[in-house]
């Protein structure tokens, strides 16, 4: 399989979001057994690109090189209100015509809306471009509220941070989740923020000992997700009402108890999946749902396939 990469630089960008896509295609991973990715940096015109803060990267590589790749990423764009040029829109177009995988990270998603990638598509951008995107191309339907969306052959997603996220989760997608969760923990993140998961929250989340107590009941749950777990019983972990509980999870989370339980739970059975002969039935069952019926639903919502087809793509499980 082709696991050529190529990220735009562009005059103005901020080298933070290049930098997360170079971390995790770009370093060399000879710890994992496998073909992993060959990174190179392109730009509308080869030679130095100036940068915010007054550095400039140079890369002797085009957009020739950018419409080869496998898989294509744009960061942030420097102006939202600007129409990507005709160079890039020809090249973005030939590189999805050829089979590339198109990805965006935060306002990068105006160059791919620019070109046409995003119509009749669900996308995502950072919250604050979100209506300006909407406005500006009213084919693509803009989701404002996720971290990340994956599409197959096109995937966006909000803020800078939100980009790594994207990027593991195209790691657990090629390579499954034990080796995406390895490239998590030398980058010190959590190795999966589902991409349903809000952007932010409204309030600002302060100091506070009850985080202390959710963050307690929390890996609570995470060694005890074979067993029923309601709200009742991670509230009494938390020794808090389930009432309490509820709000103080979803404030210190962005998201509620069972949201969480159940996204946790399919991405505990990856690694059973990838590495084990279990039938999907007890897969199922090891780690908390109730039917395989429910699992199925589950997995097919999070990861956009069945639990069979998933495991059909590493072997070595079956």
């Amino acid at each position: 399989m082709d696991r050529t990469v190529a990220v735009l630089a562009y005059p103005g960008m901020s080298v933070f979001e290049t930098g997360i896509v170079t971390e995790v295609f770009g370093l060399p991973r000879p710890e994992f057994d496998v073909d992993w990715y060959s990174l190179t940096v392109c730009a509308e015109r080869p030679g130095p690109v100036p940068l915010v803060g007054g550095a400039a990267l140079h890369t002797p590589y085009g957009l020739d090189v950018l419409t080869r790749a496998a898989t294509v990423v744009v960061p942030g764009v420097s102006d939202v209100t600007a129409d990507p040029s005709p160079e890039l829109v020809a090249a973005l177009r030939r590189a999805h015509a050829g089979g590339a995988r198109i990805m965006s990270i935060c306002s990068g998603a105006f160059a791919l809306a620019g070109a046409g990638l995003l119509d009749g598509r669900r996308a995502t951008t950072h919250w604050r471009y979100a209506d300006l995107l909407a406005r500006r191309h009213p084919r693509v339907e803009v989701d404002p509220d996720v971290l990340y969306l994956d599409d197959g052959d096109i995937l966006t997603s909000a803020g800078s941070a939100a980009g790594l996220d994207l990027c593991v989760h195209v790691v657990r997608r090629d390579f499954g989740a034990a080796i995406a969760n390895a490239v998590a923990r030398r980058l010190v993140v959590p190795p999966h923020r589902d991409g349903g998961q809000a952007q932010f929250i409204e309030a600002p989340v302060p100091a506070d000992p009850d985080d202390d107590r959710i963050a307690r009941s929390v890996d609570w749950a995470l060694a005890h997700l074979a067993e029923p777990l309601t709200v009742q019983r991670l509230a009494r972990q938390a020794h808090m009402s389930p009432r309490t509980y509820l709000r103080q999870f979803a404030r210190a989370t962005g998201t509620s108890p069972i949201r969480w339980l159940i996204d946790q739970r399919v991405r505990t059975s990856l690694a059973l999946l990838e590495s084990t002969a279990l039938p999907v039935a007890e897969v199922a069952r090891s780690v908390g749902f109730d039917s395989v019926v429910t699992y199925r639903h589950h997995f097919t919502r999070a990861m956009r396939t069945s639990p069979s087809a998933y495991r059909r793509a590493f072997p070595r499980a079956g």
